[in-house]
């Protein structure tokens, strides 16, 4: 039998074809073509949806759905091509909302041919899945009667759209009450029992509506006597992943609005077993059910427990042996939060961790190629390493863990580089003298120069980590520190406008001065720029925790000799540029009134350091006394004898005994 030759198809218009036959006058059933090849080439495909937006594509297809007498088959295309540029591109969202499309396909709703309107419904529902969907305020009645017309109706992409609407749309605890008085929770419990895609997104809308209000939550859970209830725990096992992560969420949500109903450990046991399940899935819901997982156990001891006793911790480990060739970014960044979380308070999580050889498995992901991935690395770094145990034995300070940590605070994104920092603040607190790997692999000097960052929370972290260091270092140490940072860096930290920085400098600084032999010297450098920024912090009182701070660094330095008490003196006491004496409105007098037990403490600890001398005898000591009791604090230690710390009260009773037998 001879061969024939196949048909040849016909060939694919160009975009710019496409595009300017919507504007060429063409009319009726001609416009079918063009809009059924535009939407085919346009689904799955960003870069063709730019292309026609540049063509400005959209609102001449937009334009189409309020056309007169145009035939059902192409206002279907036209509205179809229109939900697909709003599927998964923000640009293209954008351009359906500005071309005024939500108007037209809400008409369209109404249209005698059914086709027409399930496509318009779907469309809609397209669009509302996009945050930058309109909102429609439910405290208005023809709002709330549209959305209740919509409810009503036979056709499940209208249900749909309407429960999309509710979804997007209900943020506000009045809007949530407003439709439960309406009756629209008991709308969407019936709907529960309809199509897959239906009970999805009705499982959105009641998550929506009972979301942090537990009249809303008592609502849902009274419904039919209990049988939205017993369904939504039904569906927690349906066949449909989508719909078993859905009502997962629904039931958490429900549970956090009104816990008085969740007393039994039961039901959070096999959330967490489900959750562990889906996170096999593909696609979205393996991606996402990690975070509900994580939001499910979120600072729960409690729940942190129950999830070990079910080898949650085996089975993320599981399945993070797989490797990030396996595993999509999102999934990964999913289990690595949860693990992170599960290490965030207990000790037995920690070890059971470390068992597992998690920091292992998280040390190869901080090079991961997604930034969320590496940030959720470093969070599991920063929890396990909280470990007190596990930093005495020096369990973190290895080249291998700092090294890699080090390499992220040059990251370029902001929010990883802070992630790495949080580790580091705990990996520096290492209480064995192995802080040598930090100091020797470049981490002091990136540190130093992340501690000048224009970002307020990098100037933070970095100085907190740096002060971590600094703790029980020894003189040389110290000195290498100093010189990286410099005195006028800490100076001006010390001055920062972030409050939160200001008390971290602070510490810092008194890390500086204390323990070994002359470590005062670096606060006397650079003509005591460093105290004078003290003294002008602590005059404009402002934090407490930036005050304690303070006085700390001040006893710190009042505890050497007559030299560095004589500065601490000119720093609490003011002096009358007239008469040089000391003015009876000094600072410290509020501070030894305050609430705050650590700030009294911590300035009579200062006290208690001026007060005991070098030499007894020596005319300073005598002037350092009259010069307190002049300033009236004296007069204020003797009203703190009975106060109610026992530590302050102690240290009234030293300083007074002192400054009392001076005076005799």
């Amino acid at each position: 039998m001879p061969a024939t030759a196949a048909t040849a198809a016909p060939p694919t218009s160009t975009p710019e074809q496409l595009a300017a036959r919507l504007s060429s006058g063409e009319a009726g059933e001609s416009l079918l073509t063009p809009l059924r090849e535009i939407k085919n080439q346009i689904i799955g495909n960003r870069t063709k949806k730019l292309v026609y937006l540049r063509l400005h594509a959209v609102p001449r297809i937009v334009a189409l759905l309020s056309t007169p007498l145009l035939p059902p088959p192409v206002i279907v295309q036209a509205a179809a091509a229109v939900g697909s540029f709003a599927c998964g591109v923000e640009e293209g969202v954008r351009a359906v909302l500005d071309a005024g499309a939500v108007p037209n396909l809400t008409v369209l709703l109404s249209h005698p041919d059914a086709k027409v309107v399930d496509s318009a419904a779907r469309t809609l529902r397209i669009i509302f899945q996009s945050k930058m969907a309109p909102k429609y305020d439910f405290l208005l009645e023809e709002n709330k009667a549209f959305l209740l017309s919509l409810l009503n109706s036979t056709n499940e992409n209208i249900t749909e759209f309407a429960a999309s609407i509710i979804a997007h749309s209900c943020k506000k605890p009045t809007e949530q009450t407003s439709l439960c008085d309406a009756g629209v929770m008991q709308k969407l419990v019936y709907l529960l029992s309809g199509s897959t895609n239906q009970r999805d997104t009705c499982l959105n809308a009641i998550s929506a509506i009972v979301r942090t209000n537990s009249d809303a939550a008592a609502k849902f859970i009274s419904t039919g006597n209990g049988k939205a209830f017993n369904s939504l725990m039904g569906l927690i096992q349906d066949r449909y992943p989508r719909t078993r992560l859905l009502a997962c969420v629904c039931l958490i949500t429900v549970e956090q609005a009104f816990p008085v109903y969740f007393q039994e450990m039961q039901i959070k046991s096999k959330l967490i077993v489900i959750l562990l399940d889906l996170i096999e899935e593909a696609g979205c819901v393996g991606d996402d059910a990690p975070f509900v997982l994580k939001g499910l156990i979120e600072e729960s001891e409690e729940l942190h427990r129950q999830a070990l006793s079910v080898t949650a911790a085996e089975r993320l480990c599981g399945y993070l042996r797989k490797g990030k060739a396996v595993l999509e970014a999102r999934r990964l960044e999913g289990i690595l939060l949860v693990l992170g979380e599960l290490s965030s308070k207990l000790e037995q999580s920690r070890a059971k961790l470390i068992e597992l050889q998690v920091p292992t498995l998280v040390i190869d992901l901080l090079k991961h190629d997604c930034a969320q991935v590496r940030t959720a690395a470093c969070c599991v770094i920063k929890n396990i390493s909280r470990s007190l145990k596990n930093l005495c034995a020096g369990r973190f300070g290895t080249e291998s863990t700092v090294m890699p940590l080090v390499h992220l605070l040059c990251d370029s994104s902001t929010s990883v580089q802070t992630a790495a920092l949080d580790a580091i603040c705990n990996v520096a607190v290492n209480l064995t003298t192995k802080k040598s790997v930090l100091l020797q692999c470049g981490g002091v000097s990136t540190l130093s120069q992340l501690a000048r960052s224009m970002h307020s929370e990098v100037r933070l972290k970095s100085v907190r980590a740096l002060r971590n260091l600094m703790f029980l270092l020894g003189r040389k140490d110290k000195d290498f520190i100093f010189t990286e940072l410099t005195a006028s860096t800490l100076t001006t930290l010390i001055s920062d406008p972030d409050p939160l920085v200001q008390e971290q400098a602070l510490a810092l600084a008194g890390n500086f001065v204390d323990g070994c032999g002359d470590s005062t010297k670096y606060i006397f450098s650079e003509d005591i720029s460093i105290l004078n920024a003290v003294s002008r912090q602590l005059k404009s009182a402002g934090s407490p925790g930036m005050c304690i701070q303070g006085m700390s660094f001040l006893a710190n330095i009042a505890a050497e000799n007559d030299l560095h008490k004589d500065a601490v003196m000119d720093c609490i006491l003011p002096v009358s540029p007239d008469l040089n004496i000391s003015t009876p409105n000094s600072f410290l007098v509020n501070f030894l009134q305050s609430k705050e037990r650590l700030l009294r403490l911590s300035s009579l600890w200062c006290l208690v350091n001026l007060v005991y001398p070098n030499h007894k005898n020596s005319l300073k000591y005598s002037l350092r006394v009259s010069a307190l009791h002049s300033a009236g604090i004296i007069s204020q230690l003797k009203t703190m004898v009975n106060d109610p710390c026992l530590d302050c009260k102690l240290r009234v009773r030293m300083v007074l005994e002192q400054c009392l037998e001076n005076r005799e």
